[in-house]
């Protein structure tokens, strides 16, 4: 037997061998793969609103400064049979809805502009960084001598307070498009607009949606401070009421209906996730 075919055993030997000792490595790729846990949440909840309930009904909290979930409970029903709820509902629904959509619009329409246009960006991004920082409830007297006490001042607060996170968001967004991706529609000589609509918007609307989920937060909050200022009915109106009053079942139940609005919110804009970034 030559050496070669020594050599040549031994490396076939020590291949089985090494064969024989592989242990298959572990799939790790899906672990930023987010997973749906539906029944995490519900459960959650469920252990939250049961240890309140019980810290209620054994005294270990008093009614007074924490009422207990059926308390609260209780001032929904009382609600729903004054019909007060839906008034309620109706008057902060109509000013969110608007205070919103007229924020929204302009902060998109005034990003895309500071993304897309040099001398916007020049004169846009100084003015929105000075602006931002100030707290929109101190300019809510001067919006009431602007606007008046009715819905006019509360509709501009929400809006003001809206339009800037949406327009840091929308040419945050369009500066993050890459730009191998506009130089290659350059290329094939595809118009302005046509690159806009079809490679800077879609890029952008990660976060654009990011920047809704924040907006929709700061316009709730905007909405109880100016409802509690010279508004008749609205959740702003009636948690401040319910707080002079000391009826604090009422005022959570008020506040739960915020947290509500939040989560209806919060899924609408999960929904247009799923719908509008499926190429993800």
């Amino acid at each position: 037997m030559t050496d070669q075919t020594l050599g040549t055993r031994r490396t076939e030997a020590g291949g089985g061998a090494a064969e024989a000792g592989r242990q298959p490595v572990p799939f790790r790729a899906g672990g930023f793969i987010s997973k749906p846990r539906r029944w995490a949440s519900w459960l959650a909840f469920a252990c939250i609103i049961a240890a309140w309930e019980l810290a209620g009904q054994t005294g270990l909290i008093s009614p007074v400064y924490l009422p207990k979930p059926s308390d609260v409970i209780g001032a929904f029903v009382y609600l729903f049979e004054t019909g007060n709820i839906w008034r309620h509902l109706s008057d902060s629904g109509f000013r969110l809805l608007i205070g919103w959509s007229l924020g929204t619009v302009c902060g998109l329409v005034l990003g895309f502009a500071i993304g897309i246009w040099s001398i916007a960006r020049a004169v846009g991004v100084p003015v929105v960084s000075a602006l931002f920082p100030i707290p929109k409830i101190a300019l809510l007297p001067l919006l009431i001598l602007w606007f008046g006490i009715g819905e006019g001042s509360k509709v501009a607060t929400i809006a003001f307070g809206v339009f800037f996170p949406t327009v840091i968001a929308t040419f945050s967004g369009v500066d993050g498009v890459p730009r191998n991706l506009i130089r290659m529609a350059q290329s094939f000589n595809v118009p302005g607009h046509r690159i806009i609509w079809k490679v800077v918007l879609p890029g952008t609307l990660p976060s654009i949606l990011a920047g809704f989920r924040i907006t929709t937060s700061i316009a709730l909050i905007l909405l109880v401070a100016a409802e509690m200022i010279g508004a008749r009915y609205g959740i702003g109106a009636f948690i401040l009421a319910a707080g002079n009053l000391y009826q604090t079942d009422q005022l959570l139940a008020g506040v739960v209906m915020l947290s509500i609005l939040g989560l209806v919110f919060a899924q609408g804009i999960a929904w247009l996730e799923r719908r509008l970034l499926a190429w993800r």
